[in-house]
């Protein structure tokens, strides 16, 4: 590899400054590569990472493989005369347009809808590169210039408002955003092949409006639905009754988790939206293939080094599957790549991972082997046909599928020989990992001895000095709400933890992820939470507010106030008050909180917590806080948080 030294006389690979390695993405660039046109052009929310984690690379290098011209114009400037959009001319056959890598309004805005000051996916982290809901603004903007071009979203947020949905920062119910904006169709989920179908049949002379039968995409059709079809109540009705959005939702995660879903429909404002189905998840050499494409996994040269902060978090990383079967209440991610598990070959793992140990700024450490949840790789359905049938939006709760195989054995065998790579010292597990899926009795001995050697091997050769797990809660009535296992379950894993730290002589830290105000959460139950976790020793870091995103079964219940599943009503806080009021209990050892949390559990009549919590406390005694007392320490508060991925 060809390395030059930039002005700290640190080497740099060719690759960080040559830009005919990467997708052009300006006139000079195409000018370099000889084109006069390009094919497809892709509009990113985020910086142009070249890099399998960045999914304007994953979709343009996807095109590229498949034979056409495709340029990327990252971040474009949406506020003065458009000359981003206008630089790089009409594409021969369509524009593409993504919001990111995450939604754009939970990169804009904290739980409590303040606007945030930073961007990870942006140079030096700097906040207003993009607008609130790019999908809307760009698809218009492109609309406006290129009438006659089609417009294909793509992406988390256009995926995840492909029906009519609750938009948090509204407070209201919104219509599709294939209504709202001006896009011809949405990719929705992972688009590779949704996207190379589309690029095939606009270039054999297929018109856009014609093309309304392709898996994954969303369309405006004028046919009428099938008879095997599913017709959702349309956006008004659910605008009269909450009730029949609860129930568009369950018919909407089911089918998304189906191996062969139905097509489904919905009216609004006038307009037919025909959602087909999603296709069957990835086979190992499909999702080879895509991560086998030629990224430099560098930013682009354009950005002169400029540190973009979620790319310094995944550059020495390998994901190694997508999906999830966790299925938990809050999380979007088997609405966006489904809920059955897509796993790369380890020969397509190991070559990465090879690549990395090449990078310039490697140093032996390989940040995650992982996945949206660590420790699902290779797994799926004993019996495949069973899989095909079920409708069930989580293989591990209420509890473990029997169908299941929970085998670990693949995982160590990669962890293992990852780690006897020439130039690597470690690898390290960054991803959450489900302790409740290794954990689970299998019925075979071998399977469980495997699984618990997996625990224990993770926790003594993997952990970069604190493993971070996810129980979310305490109490099993907010827990049953989100589709988690009992706390009980994480106690035994910690008893696990602790046990390998003690015989490995390490003094690792275990830390937890906890989530306030998700619909079925009572302050009672932070209150309980905040002693339960006292009694750990924990003082909490990882944690946040709920933060109603489209597509998850307890954003629905947040807007609705029912159960999608059982029509039941589930207690949900809404105000910023009630939700300030659940989240300083996570941070009960600050002495600015001490008051105002004695305070209400006066009102809640639990003078035990107060004696958990204080016990130096008179059981009926507390001190007054002045209000500009109780606010400085809720700010003090709000300015720690520390708030998880998108993902979860």
């Amino acid at each position: 590899m060809e390395k030059s030294q930039n002005k700290s006389g640190v080497s740099l690979p060719r690759e960080a400054y040559d830009k005919t390695l990467y997708l052009p993405t300006s006139r000079e660039e195409m000018n370099m590569l000889g084109w006069d046109q390009a094919d497809i052009i892709l509009f990113s929310g985020d910086a142009y990472v070249d890099h399998p984690s960045f999914g304007a690379a994953v979709i343009g290098r996807t095109l590229q493989k498949a034979g056409y011209k495709v340029a990327i114009v990252p971040q474009p400037n949406w506020r003065d005369d458009l000359r981003d959009f206008k630089k790089l001319g009409r594409p021969r056959l369509f524009f593409g347009i993504s919001a990111g890598a995450m939604d754009s309004m939970v990169n804009h805005y904290t739980a409590n809808r303040r606007l945030r000051h930073d961007d990870a996916y942006t140079p030096g982290g700097k906040h207003g590169m993009r607008p609130d809901r790019p999908t809307v603004v760009y698809s218009k903007i492109l609309k406006e210039l290129y009438p006659d071009v089609p417009v294909i979203a793509g992406g988390i947020e256009a995926s995840l408002r492909r029906v009519a949905h609750y938009d948090y920062w509204e407070d209201r119910l919104k219509p599709p955003v294939l209504v709202e904006s001006a896009a011809d169709m949405i990719s929705y989920g992972m688009g590779e092949r949704t996207v190379q179908e589309i690029a095939r049949r606009l270039d054999a002379g297929e018109r856009i409006e014609e093309m309304t039968d392709i898996p994954q995409t969303a369309v405006i059709s004028s046919e009428p639905p099938g008879p095997d079809d599913i017709l959702l109540n349309s956006f008004e009705d659910c605008l009269s009754d909450k009730r029949l959005q609860a129930a568009n939702f369950r018919h909407v995660e089911e089918e998304s988790n189906k191996y062969h879903g139905k097509t489904i429909w919905q009216s609004a404002e006038g307009k037919l939206i025909k959602i087909n189905p999603m296709l069957p998840p990835m086979t190992t050499e499909e999702i080879d293939a895509s991560f086998d494409l030629p990224y430099t996994r560098l930013p682009h040269p354009r950005y002169k080094g400029k540190n973009i902060p979620a790319y310094e978090m995944i550059r020495h990383s390998v994901n190694m599957h997508r999906g999830c079967f966790g299925g938990c209440a809050f999380c979007t991610i088997s609405a966006h790549q489904g809920k059955f598990i897509a796993s790369r070959s380890k020969e397509s793992i190991l070559a990465e991972v090879r690549k990395v140990t090449k990078m310039h700024d490697f140093k032996g450490y390989i940040s995650d082997l992982g996945g949206p949840s660590a420790n699902m790789y290779g797994m799926g359905g004993k019996n495949k046909e069973i899989c095909k049938k079920c409708m069930r939006p989580s293989c591990l709760h209420p509890q473990v599928c029997k169908n299941l195989d929970t085998d670990h054995s693949g995982l160590l065998e990669i962890y293992r020989e990852v780690d006897n790579i020439p130039g690597v010292k470690k690898s390290f597990i960054g991803s959450g990992v489900r302790y409740d899926l290794a954990m689970a009795p299998t019925g075979s001995e071998k399977t469980d001895a495997t699984n618990h050697a997996y625990i224990q091997e993770l926790i003594d050769r993997h952990v970069s000095g604190r493993l971070k797990v996810a129980p979310e809660h305490t109490s099993d009535e907010v827990l049953q709400v989100m589709r988690k296992p009992s706390f009980s379950l994480f106690l035994k894993f910690k008893d696990i933890f602790d046990k390998v730290n003690k015989s490995t002589g390490k003094n690792q830290q275990l830390i937890p992820y906890f989530i306030s105000s998700h619909p079925a959460c009572r302050e009672e139950h932070m209150a309980e939470l905040a002693v339960e976790t006292k009694k750990l020793n924990f003082q909490l870091e990882q944690v946040q507010d709920f933060t109603p995103t489209p597509m998850t079964v307890a954003t629905e219940i947040y807007y609705t106030g029912y159960h999608p599943y059982t029509g039941e009503k589930i207690y949900t806080v809404r105000s910023e008050k009630q939700k300030l009021a659940q989240r300083q209990f996570f941070f009960w050892w600050k002495p600015e909180n001490k008051s105002s949390i004695i305070s209400e559990l006066h009102k809640l009549h639990r003078p035990d917590l107060i004696k958990g919590l204080y016990p130096g406390n008179p059981s009926g005694g507390f001190h007054k806080s002045t209000s500009g007392d109780r606010t400085k320490g809720r700010q003090k508060g709000r300015n720690e948080r520390n708030f998880k991925s998108n993902g979860k």
